[in-house]
């Protein structure tokens, strides 16, 4: 199948270490900032940080420095206002370091580069997972809570937060989404399998060979997640033919298909016409 949107730039756009590169292209240069220097954001909407994750955090930081950089504004004085990564300088300065990377981007810049990621998330031909990755922006680079964030792009704060869990997709789903290989519909099933990594990608592999639908997709996850992983036996729940409906198939001259659910499922009779439906009604009454 043609692959479309993200191209030879998937690996970028969705790497692997996401939260690493939310706020950094490979254009924007990370400046090394005196810690003292920097300061928090006085419209921070966040008040409560965890001590003792704070604490986990500054040892890691202590170990590995800061892999995400701060993103900052220009203030008065000489210094610098944090957009973004309050909780990073907070346990930095718990480590007691003395400088911490950032991005410097003035009030206009950020307005604008705002400005840019609502009209980027609304584009018509832009991937589900173009549109995570806009969206984490505007929550992370602007502090923005995602139901004013849905607020702003018209959307419902469901549908939004369903939008960046995609970037919760192992990486074999992310290429299959990007590709267009699976729905975004399809992708919503193999996160319900995020528990079961390997079931995951088996359900990708699965998808793309059988040609499954959203909802076959949706009864593998629930075969797995009822405790049953007999690959047989779940395919069975996931197959809407079997060797009954392909006999009534046969014997009413019409497709019958078996759908599955929790707990039963139905049996479904197509038919074209009232004509047909009547028939139908005959050859069953008998």
């Amino acid at each position: 199948m043609a692959k479309h949107g993200l191209g030879t730039g998937l690996g970028s756009l969705i790497p692997e270490n996401f939260d690493n590169s939310l706020l950094v292209s490979e254009d924007e240069r990370i400046q090394k900032l005196d810690i003292k220097l920097v300061e928090p954001h006085a419209g921070q909407p966040r008040t409560h940080f965890d001590e003792e994750a704070l604490a986990e955090l500054a040892t890691s930081i202590k170990n590995h420095g800061i892999l995400q950089p701060l993103v900052v504004t220009p203030g008065a004085g000489g210094k610098y206002t944090i957009i973004a990564g309050e909780r990073r300088w907070r346990a930095a300065t718990k480590a007691g370091l003395k400088s911490v990377p950032a991005i410097v981007r003035t009030l206009k810049e950020l307005e604008q580069l705002e400005i840019a990621l609502v009209e980027n998330v609304q584009r018509v031909d832009l991937s589900p997972l173009e549109q995570a990755v806009s969206i984490e922006r505007l929550h992370s680079e602007f502090n923005t809570p995602y139901d004013k964030i849905a607020q702003r792009l018209g959307k419902a704060p469901s549908t939004v937060n369903n939008i960046v869990r995609l970037l919760q997709l192992p990486p074999k789903a992310q290429h299959a989404l990007a590709g267009r290989e699976i729905s975004e519909g399809h992708a919503r099933a193999v996160l319900a399998l995020k528990d079961n990594p390997a079931a995951q990608d088996r359900l990708v592999d699965l998808i793309i060979a059988q040609a499954w639908s959203v909802r076959q997709a949706e009864r593998y996850v629930t075969s797995h997640k009822s405790g049953e992983h007999n690959e047989q036996k779940v395919h069975a729940r996931v197959a809407t033919e079997t060797p009954v409906t392909k006999a009534l198939s046969k014997k009413l001259g019409t497709k019958v298909a078996v759908k599955r659910m929790a707990k039963g499922g139905r049996l479904e009779i197509a038919f074209k016409t009232d004509d047909e439906l009547e028939k139908l009604i005959d050859i069953l009454d008998k």
